[in-house]
């Protein structure tokens, strides 16, 4: 293969020689989620362990729901208002002192079930805080033109974190316990902050006002007047709550007698992700994102469908992987259409509606995958999620024809904020 053919098959790097900023983002982020994956297995791991109950690990996402919506929708507001490195150097401090409450817990004589939906509560609700004040500060780092590139490494570095952590999660709880687990995620959240604090200041703007509920309504209001952004939103939601089965995995690890692979489900996903991540020098190119976002959201759900059908291990691990492939298509879609579209002074509050329409729709998914499966069993549960997400998929780029149709050399939204960004000086 000659060399230009083989680079236009690999990610785009441009972002990473473009932005100091976005390297130290992106080594933070690898370093965050590997700790964070540690903590994301150990915990429902840990409530089946007390429990031995489906609805108990699906409980998880009823607790993780209401802090995630509130503090989701305030921290777009805040990070429109203040310091975003700031912001971020905060909450990532806050994650940190909640991952040593599970450490502390897991080493006590007989840990309690009620600080785990505790902690699970607190982190849904910095996260929220956090989520919107990364996410804006993208568009800024990041030229215009590399969008779609520096979202392609923004999830290869997720993907890194959700292949290593569950993959090594699974035997260091068999083999050292929840405490190692929970201590990897505090060092983890220590070196994090270490690299946040390097961070460029990120000031609002001269006239931004303070959080407020009208500031709040004013972002969600241009957000229902823009039917692409609508797209992006609604389709992710649907996708998650119909076809979000990761709270029942090991439940099905245990049905298909195979609980050694649970590592491997919880990683199969991302697995995909990184394939199709790794071979993504091509998205730099595409102008139709609202065709990724689609098709890519309609294969993940064909794939959990099947993921529920086949009872060999190794093809339900295929499965996931091409689900989690399909994921990863879709947001890259909806990732550049948000920072090509979106206003820079509208930026953090329309962060904090997609935290909504991408970590609503999981936590949602949890309570609906553990209820399917303890009313009808582990497998119906996915297979009937993942058509479920199909014809969902379908039957909103029906009634949202304006997402199919986006083109980003085309789109007036699009085209207003390349030339808004260009007057104001592309990152260097």
């Amino acid at each position: 293969m000659s060399t230009t053919r083989l680079s236009s098959i690999l990610p785009d790097l441009s972002p990473w020689h473009s932005s100091r900023d976005f390297r130290l983002l992106f080594f933070q982020g690898t370093v965050t989620y590997f700790g964070s994956f540690m903590a994301m297995i150990a915990l429902p791991l840990q409530i089946k362990h007390l429990t031995d109950s489906p609805l108990a690990v699906g409980a998880m996402g009823a607790v993780e729901l209401v802090p995630l919506v509130v503090f989701g929708l305030y921290g777009g507001a805040l990070a429109d208002a203040i310091d975003r490195r700031r912001l971020i150097l905060l909450t990532e401090a806050g994650l940190g002192v909640l991952a040593l409450v599970l450490l502390v817990n897991a080493l006590l004589p007989d840990p309690l079930l009620w600080p785990l939906y505790v902690v699970a509560a607190g982190v849904s609700g910095l996260a929220g805080l956090q989520r919107p004040a990364l996410d804006s500060l993208m568009a800024r780092i990041v030229p215009h033109d590399q969008l779609t590139a520096a979202a392609a490494l923004n999830a290869l570095r997720y993907q890194i974190g959700a292949i290593a952590g569950p993959a090594l999660a699974g035997l260091v709880v068999a083999y050292a316990g929840y405490p190692a687990a929970y201590s990897v995620t505090v060092a983890g959240f220590l070196a994090s902050v270490l690299m946040c604090a390097r961070l460029s200041p990120a000031p609002p703007s001269h006239d931004a006002e303070r959080p407020s509920l009208r500031g709040i309504v004013e972002g969600a209001r241009y957000a229902w007047s823009r039917p692409v952004l609508l797209g992006t939103y609604a389709i992710d939601l649907a996708a998650m709550f119909f076809a979000f089965p990761n709270t029942i995995f090991p439940f099905l690890a245990d049905e298909l007698d195979a609980e050694w692979a649970l590592g491997l489900m919880y990683s199969a996903g991302a697995v995909g992700s990184l394939v199709l991540g790794l071979t993504s020098g091509w998205a730099s190119r595409v102008r139709r994102h609202g065709l990724l976002v689609v098709c890519g959201a309609a294969g993940w759900g064909l794939a959990v469908a099947a993921a529920g059908w086949f009872t060999d291990i190794w093809i339900v691990l295929l499965c996931l992987a091409a689900a989690g492939a399909g994921d990863m298509l879709s947001g890259l879609g909806r990732s550049t259409i948000w920072n090509q579209t979106i206003p820079e002074e509208l930026r953090g509050r329309l962060a904090g509606i997609e935290v909504l329409s991408y970590s609503v729709g999981p936590q949602l998914g949890q309570v609906r995958a553990g209820t399917m499966a303890g009313w009808t069993g582990t497998r119906p549960a996915f297979w009937s999620g993942g058509l479920a997400c199909v014809g969902s998929v379908a039957l909103l780029a029906a009634l949202l024809p304006k997402l199919i149709t986006y083109d980003a050399d085309t789109d007036e939204d699009a085209l207003r904020r390349r030339a808004a960004k260009e007057a104001a000086g592309t990152p260097g």
